[in-house]
Protein backbone atom coordinates (compact mmCIF):
# COMPACT_ATOMS: atom_id res chain seq x y z
CA UNK A 1 0.00 0.00 0.00
CA UNK A 2 1.21 3.52 -0.63
CA UNK A 3 0.97 5.59 2.36
CA UNK A 4 1.90 9.46 2.92
CA UNK A 5 3.18 10.28 6.40
CA UNK A 6 2.49 13.96 7.44
CA UNK A 7 5.42 16.21 8.37
CA UNK A 8 3.57 16.13 12.20
CA UNK A 9 4.10 11.93 12.15
CA UNK A 10 7.76 11.68 11.07
CA UNK A 11 8.59 14.53 13.64
CA UNK A 12 6.92 13.05 16.50
CA UNK A 13 8.68 9.63 15.41
CA UNK A 14 12.42 11.71 15.64
CA UNK A 15 11.55 13.05 18.85
CA UNK A 16 9.89 10.47 20.62
CA UNK A 17 10.00 6.14 20.61
CA UNK A 18 6.22 6.17 20.41
CA UNK A 19 3.34 4.94 18.32
CA UNK A 20 4.75 7.30 15.45
CA UNK A 21 7.95 6.26 15.53
CA UNK A 22 6.81 2.81 15.35
CA UNK A 23 4.60 3.60 12.38
CA UNK A 24 7.39 4.60 10.43
CA UNK A 25 9.40 1.95 11.35
CA UNK A 26 6.28 -0.84 10.11
CA UNK A 27 5.84 1.42 7.05
CA UNK A 28 8.93 1.62 5.57
CA UNK A 29 9.20 -2.19 5.90
CA UNK A 30 5.83 -3.27 5.13
CA UNK A 31 4.62 -0.64 2.58
CA UNK A 32 5.77 1.94 0.12
CA UNK A 33 6.12 5.23 2.08
CA UNK A 34 5.64 8.24 -0.27
CA UNK A 35 7.08 11.74 0.12
CA UNK A 36 7.57 15.32 -1.69
CA UNK A 37 10.66 17.70 -1.31
CA UNK A 38 8.29 20.25 -0.07
CA UNK A 39 7.40 18.08 2.71
CA UNK A 40 11.05 16.88 3.24
CA UNK A 41 11.85 21.09 3.35
CA UNK A 42 9.23 21.59 6.11
CA UNK A 43 10.70 18.70 8.13
CA UNK A 44 14.22 20.30 7.99
CA UNK A 45 13.00 23.60 9.12
CA UNK A 46 10.63 22.20 11.63
CA UNK A 47 13.18 20.51 13.03
CA UNK A 48 15.71 23.52 13.11
CA UNK A 49 13.51 26.22 14.53
CA UNK A 50 11.45 24.32 17.06
CA UNK A 51 13.37 21.52 18.05
CA UNK A 52 16.58 23.35 17.74
CA UNK A 53 18.47 20.73 15.28
CA UNK A 54 21.98 21.84 13.78
CA UNK A 55 20.91 22.39 9.95
CA UNK A 56 23.34 19.82 9.10
CA UNK A 57 22.02 17.40 11.36
CA UNK A 58 18.34 17.99 9.89
CA UNK A 59 19.53 17.54 6.97
CA UNK A 60 21.27 14.45 7.29
CA UNK A 61 18.00 13.21 9.01
CA UNK A 62 15.93 14.54 6.27
CA UNK A 63 18.74 12.27 3.72
CA UNK A 64 17.62 9.38 5.73
CA UNK A 65 13.95 9.54 5.33
CA UNK A 66 14.76 10.31 1.86
CA UNK A 67 16.31 6.92 1.76
CA UNK A 68 13.64 4.79 2.65
CA UNK A 69 10.70 7.01 0.61
CA UNK A 70 9.76 7.64 -2.44
CA UNK A 71 10.21 11.02 -3.50
CA UNK A 72 7.24 12.79 -5.84
CA UNK A 73 7.35 15.81 -7.29
CA UNK A 74 3.93 17.03 -7.10
CA UNK A 75 1.98 19.72 -9.41
CA UNK A 76 -0.44 22.07 -6.78
CA UNK A 77 -3.88 21.14 -6.12
CA UNK A 78 -6.78 22.20 -9.04
CA UNK A 79 -8.63 24.09 -6.18
CA UNK A 80 -7.64 25.20 -2.59
CA UNK A 81 -8.51 22.23 -0.43
CA UNK A 82 -7.91 22.55 3.34
CA UNK A 83 -8.65 25.21 5.73
CA UNK A 84 -4.56 25.75 6.08
CA UNK A 85 -3.37 26.30 2.46
CA UNK A 86 0.37 24.60 3.41
CA UNK A 87 -1.85 21.41 4.33
CA UNK A 88 -2.62 21.23 0.14
CA UNK A 89 0.92 19.65 -0.25
CA UNK A 90 0.33 16.83 1.59
CA UNK A 91 -3.01 16.25 -0.49
CA UNK A 92 -0.87 17.01 -3.27
CA UNK A 93 1.65 14.73 -2.14
CA UNK A 94 -0.41 12.18 -1.92
CA UNK A 95 -2.50 12.39 -5.38
CA UNK A 96 1.00 13.13 -7.55
CA UNK A 97 2.35 9.24 -5.39
CA UNK A 98 -0.95 7.68 -6.29
CA UNK A 99 -1.47 7.04 -2.41
CA UNK A 100 -4.17 4.66 -0.53
CA UNK A 101 -4.02 7.09 2.46
CA UNK A 102 -2.40 10.42 4.51
CA UNK A 103 -1.58 9.24 7.96
CA UNK A 104 -1.79 12.83 10.19
CA UNK A 105 -2.30 14.15 13.60
CA UNK A 106 -3.40 17.39 11.66
CA UNK A 107 -6.53 18.30 12.25
CA UNK A 108 -6.93 20.58 9.61
CA UNK A 109 -6.39 17.81 7.42
CA UNK A 110 -8.51 14.93 9.77
CA UNK A 111 -11.56 17.00 9.57
CA UNK A 112 -11.57 16.14 5.79
CA UNK A 113 -11.27 12.07 6.03
CA UNK A 114 -10.88 11.65 2.61
CA UNK A 115 -9.97 13.56 -0.82
CA UNK A 116 -11.31 11.72 -3.75
CA UNK A 117 -9.60 7.52 -3.30
CA UNK A 118 -7.10 9.26 -0.70
CA UNK A 119 -8.17 8.56 3.21
CA UNK A 120 -7.05 11.09 5.27
CA UNK A 121 -6.23 8.80 9.10
CA UNK A 122 -4.49 9.43 12.25
CA UNK A 123 -1.98 7.63 13.39
CA UNK A 124 -3.76 5.41 16.20
CA UNK A 125 -6.49 4.64 12.98
CA UNK A 126 -3.41 3.15 10.72
CA UNK A 127 -3.81 -0.15 11.86
CA UNK A 128 -7.57 -0.81 12.19
CA UNK A 129 -7.60 1.23 8.52
CA UNK A 130 -4.37 -1.59 7.62
CA UNK A 131 -6.55 -4.32 8.39
CA UNK A 132 -9.41 -3.11 6.34
CA UNK A 133 -7.09 -2.94 3.09
CA UNK A 134 -5.43 -5.78 3.70
CA UNK A 135 -8.03 -8.36 4.80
Amino acid sequence: MRVVLDTNVLIAAFVSRGRCAQLLEHCAEAHEVVTSAGLLQEYEEKLVRKFRLTPDLAAANAALLRSVMEVVDPPPLPNPVCRDPDDDLVIATARAGACACIVTGDNDLLVLRSYGTIDIISPAGFPAYEASRLG
